[in-house]
């Protein structure tokens, strides 16, 4: 597995060793040994599968306790994929990190505990996986705004039409106000 170095050191883009031929291909999303090799010990306790339809936006999301490190792929259509660092310790507090994932790239994204979360569909539909090192505490979940002007996350919106959003993440709130628990 390749690392290439994202604007902020913690966050991880990993692309895997494709093996291709006539017949398809192969090759290993997860292997415990390598990603620790990279520095990425994170036990894994929770795998998540989410669909969406092209122009959904769903984030900025993070726990206030209990939170999640994630790896996160595309196993079908591409995205533009978000980690905000909201660690009041770190000296990228604020930034953000935003790659394309997608089927073809086969790319991934380690965002480690301390992160918010989003991501919006370019493709028709995609399909997004990943593994969390902690469970979903529903009554620990906090939402920031995806438009934040403090954040200025530059989303690849399609068409110049607004995204798809939950009720939740429509509802977000501002970062300057956001509760942020910092472990």
């Amino acid at each position: 597995m390749k690392i290439i170095p994202a604007s902020i050191p913690d966050v991880l883009i990993l692309e895997p060793v494709v093996f291709e031929d006539s017949r398809g291909f192969f090759f290993e999303t997860y292997r415990y040994e390598n990603l620790s090799e990279l520095g990425i010990t994170s036990h894994f306790v929770q795998d998540n599968h989410s669909g969406s339809v092209g122009g959904v936006l769903r984030g900025l999301h993070y726990q206030i306790q209990q939170p999640q490190g994630k790896l996160v792929r595309v196993s079908r259509g591409e995205i533009f994929d978000v980690a905000v660092d909201i660690r009041h310790s770190s000296l990228a507090f604020g930034n953000w990190v935003g790659i394309i994932l997608s089927e073809q790239n086969r790319k991934q994204l380690w965002i480690p505990a301390g992160f918010a979360h989003g991501y919006y569909v370019l493709s028709e539909w995609a399909e997004i996986i990943y593994k969390t090192t902690d469970y979903y505490a529903p009554l620990l979940e906090r939402c920031i705004l995806w438009n934040d002007p403090d954040l200025d996350i530059e989303w690849p919106i399609i068409n110049g039409h607004p995204p798809i959003l939950s009720e939740k993440d429509a509802k977000g709130t501002l970062f300057k106000y956001s509760e942020i628990y910092d472990h």
